[in-house]
């Protein structure tokens, strides 16, 4: 048995961030899978992927996204999703797995990829890479993301405020995700280490409800879970990282 597993970015949010060789996959493969919650809803990724595809090729595979606390339950439903996915390689050979962003970047596609791996004799798996919420909104800011020798550090905030302040401490351009819950906590780390100045937060880039504004503005209650933070490098003078 063999077959075609193709994980394809569709960015943060804007179809039109979708990249060429994205809607080509997209259309070519049989089925298109788009993970959703335990809820059914619409999803961000299918989505975008509807204004390239039609609804009948889209397939919705359930991947508790939502479970945090729960081991077994969650472990239970990505077991589930990828018998679903071995069993549409079966049939159809080629499917593509359409994810937020890059599907090698904090993507449930690495780990559907794993298990279907394990389930499905000689798999070929494939990835198209995606824009990610960090490129658009530094687009959309104007924020740099790096200049010259500068490191840019990606950290989630789902391993903890801690792990972030570190980050902060250290140099160049620091980028968060998955913050929208611990928004205090993003905001103090900011000031004890001096770095809210120049910073900025957005959540549903690309989308009606898109909101962009100065980290200095967090607000203290909880955020849209998939919010991105920017705090730039600290840059005494122009070009002079060059």
């Amino acid at each position: 048995m063999s077959g075609r597993l193709i994980g394809v970015g569709v960015g943060p949010g804007d179809p039109e961030l979708v990249t060429v060789k994205g809607v080509n996959a997209l259309r070519a493969a049989a089925v298109v899978v788009v993970p959703v919650m335990d809820t059914l809803e619409r999803g961000r990724a299918e989505a975008t992927v509807l204004h390239y595809v039609e609804q009948e090729k889209v397939v919705r595979i359930v991947f508790a996204l939502n479970e945090r606390t729960d081991r077994a339950r969650r472990e239970a439903a990505w077991d589930a999703a990828g018998e679903q996915v071995a069993e549409l390689l079966r049939t159809h050979g080629t499917v593509a797995f359409a994810t937020i962003g890059d599907p090698n970047v904090y993507s449930t596609f690495t780990y559907l990829a794993l298990t279907v791996g394990e389930l499905v004799d000689g798999v070929a798996v494939e990835t198209v890479p995606g824009i990610t919420a960090m490129q658009d909104l530094a687009a959309r800011s104007g924020a740099v993301l790096a200049e010259g020798t500068e490191p840019l550090t990606l950290v989630p905030v789902t391993a903890g405020a801690a792990v972030l302040k570190e980050a902060l401490e250290g140099p160049g351009t620091v980028v968060a995700y998955k913050f929208g819950r611990l928004a205090a906590e993003v905001a103090t780390a900011l000031r004890e280490t001096g770095r809210t100045e120049g910073a900025v937060w957005g959540s549903a880039l690309g989308l009606p409800e898109e909101s962009i504004r100065p980290a200095s503005e967090l607000l203290d209650g909880p955020l849209p879970y998939l919010s991105t933070l920017i705090a730039p490098a600290r840059r005494d003078t122009r070009g002079g990282k060059l």
